[in-house]
């Protein structure tokens, strides 16, 4: 009876309140959501959680070792790089750089890659072949060259790196959206949308597009690793983030010659690099299996 009863709830449960329950049910997808956590928080309190300015030099305290080497002191808890500036305090101010450009350049891609998706799935026909056509002149090109090319006709800066990364990524919105909205114009509710005189643009941004989130959602979390390594390699380039910027990628390309005698400079920015890709890679995968109802158990 008790059986039969609790299946009566989970079928009568909203499909939302489910998908929440299969996200927190998958322990990688909530240790992914920590780790991201984690690391917005470090963005936002990085003023108060810094021990020291991340542009402070001082060239008294060049390369000084962590503190757990023989020689380190918790006044550098990580050392500090060859100008002296704390490593640690760098890292949390390099959080803020990656997220935003995470966030701004997946959001370009996102919104630019929507529309242009939603505009091909819906009308067909010619406009449909030159969308398509210009999303696979993109994407035959491997994203980081492109971005490279972007970035060096624009010029390096910060501002342009995620201009060319979140120009690289419309395709992959593109192209996820146009098939579902492909899908989706076939159903019933689109066809009795239409009968009763619905305009074209209600249709696809109120009717059509609110039930091809689940993919976009994904995606954007997937798409938001891949532009935090894809910053970090221009940086590294010196195509992104310019000094003294603390960025991860800026950081680690500035101490490569550091290599041999101090590791750690070098080593520390790439473990954080390392953490928030893992991070949103795994709460991606968890978000995939809970809105897909075929992965589910």
């Amino acid at each position: 009876m008790s059986t039969a009863k609790s299946q009566k709830n989970s079928l009568n449960r909203h499909p939302m309140l489910e998908q929440l329950s299969q996200l927190w049910r998958n322990k990688t997808a909530v240790l992914g959501l920590i780790i991201i956590t984690a690391f917005i928080l470090t963005a936002l309190f990085a003023p108060l959680i810094s021990p020291h300015d991340p542009l402070e030099i001082s060239l008294y305290d060049q390369i000084k070792p962590p503190v757990w080497h023989a020689k380190g002191t918790w006044e550098n808890i990580l050392g500090t790089d060859d100008l002296g500036r704390d490593t640690l305090s760098r890292i949390f101010y390099g959080a803020r750089v990656s997220l935003v450009v995470a966030v701004v350049s997946v959001g370009l891609a996102f919104v630019f890659g929507t529309l242009l998706g939603a505009i091909s799935g819906y009308y067909k026909g010619a406009l449909d072949s030159i969308i398509m056509r210009v999303m696979d002149m993109i994407l035959a090109f491997p994203y980081l060259l492109l971005a490279i090319v972007v970035v060096a006709y624009l010029g390096p800066s910060l501002q342009n790196a995620m201009m060319a990364i979140g120009l690289t990524y419309v395709p992959r919105f593109a192209r996820i959206v146009r098939g579902s909205v492909l899908e989706e114009c076939e159903k019933d509710y689109v066809m009795a949308a239409r009968s009763i005189g619905a305009g074209n643009g209600r249709i696809i941004f109120l009717s059509i597009l609110p039930n091809c989130m689940g993919p976009l959602i994904v995606q954007t979390t997937l798409s938001m690793a891949s532009a935090i390594l894809d910053a970090a390699a221009l940086s590294f380039l010196g195509l992104g983030a310019q000094p003294p910027t603390p960025e991860w990628g800026g950081m680690i390309a500035m101490s490569r010659g550091l290599i041999l005698r101090a590791s750690w400079v070098m080593t520390f920015p790439g473990i954080a690099i390392l953490l928030a890709v893992l991070g949103f890679n795994l709460f991606g995968d968890g978000l995939r299996d809970a809105l897909d109802p075929r992965l589910r158990d």
